[in-house]
């Protein structure tokens, strides 16, 4: 698989273009917005130039890599002859089924059409086109640069030729493929997800306040990030979204979304992206902080 199209510009979809890319894959990035790829462009070379002064990569190879990305704002003529297509758009079903079914009438019959869900059926995804055979999961990590994990998840129809080729291209990527079966959630997030709700509901019952909780789970389970910081970088409105596919995947109340969560989602307190969540990631708390190291 020499070329590959990245459907989304966003967090995950420019990190999963500048993996491909920086491994020698010819990458079509591709995104309605031209802000958007604008902005997807220079994150990833902000990425390359972080990995460039920490000496992990070499100057050509951050040359290379810029040069294998080309952006585009057509669907059609962004997926032209590409041997696969990962979809890393909002984590939406109706949006994820109407790009799988254009996707479907417009990509040659080789093509392998992977999608970054975290959460959506693979099967429904497949069932949306004539080709459920050729679709199948890949669940990055973010960010996805550095982390090593890849969520391997196949449809019912999916078949082993095309698991096993995406297994193997993972690799290549200097990934770690982990196959899994294909329900709400797969693993990552099924484990994750409820321990997020969980802390949020610890909040929300005034077990103990924000900081608090997440040191518990930072210096008591080793944990890198506290839950409700993790959640603040995942975005709430992203955590909200899987635990509904979660629940009305498994009709257990034990995934239903804490009523805390669901009043920030609507409130628009969505975390790190909209600047204010369990924390507080506003210019003015930024401004604060670099005046306090001077105090």
């Amino acid at each position: 698989m020499k070329s590959i199209a990245v459907i989304g510009a966003g967090t995950m979809g420019n990190g999963i273009a500048h993996v491909f890319a920086q491994h020698g894959h010819e990458v079509n990035l591709i995104d309605i917005s031209q802000t958007s790829l604008d902005k997807g462009l220079a994150t990833i070379t902000k990425n390359l130039d972080r990995m460039l002064a920490k000496e992990s990569i070499s100057e050509e190879l951050k040359k290379s890599t810029l040069d294998n990305i080309t952006s585009f704002t057509e669907l059609k003529k962004g997926v032209a002859d590409v041997d696969l297509v990962v979809e890393a758009a909002t984590e939406n079903l109706d949006i994820k089924l109407n790009i799988f079914k254009e996707l479907d009438s417009i990509c040659d019959e080789k093509t392998i059409l992977a999608t970054n869900t975290s959460s959506i059926s693979i099967t429904q995804i497949a069932a949306a086109t004539e080709r459920p055979e050729k679709v199948i999961g890949m669940h990055f990590m973010n960010p996805v640069p550095i982390m090593k994990l890849v969520e391997i998840i196949r449809g019912y129809n999916t078949t082993d030729g095309v698991t096993e080729s995406i297994m193997q291209l993972s690799k290549k990527l200097g990934k770690t493929p982990t196959e899994v079966n294909d329900y709400p959630g797969f693993v990552a997030n099924r484990i994750l997800m409820p321990m997020i709700n969980e802390a949020i509901e610890a909040l929300y019952n005034g077990v103990a306040g924000v900081h608090e909780i997440d040191t518990v789970m930072k210096l008591g389970m080793a944990h890198p990030m506290g839950p409700l910081q993790l959640a603040d970088f995942i975005g709430l409105d992203v955590c909200l979204s899987i635990l509904n596919v979660m629940y009305d995947g498994f009709k257990n109340p034990k995934y239903a979304p804490c009523p805390l969560l669901v009043n920030m989602v609507t409130a628009g307190k969505l975390g790190v992206k909209s600047g204010e969540g369990f924390y507080d990631y506003s210019e003015s708390r930024k401004a604060e902080k670099i005046a306090g190291q001077f105090a």
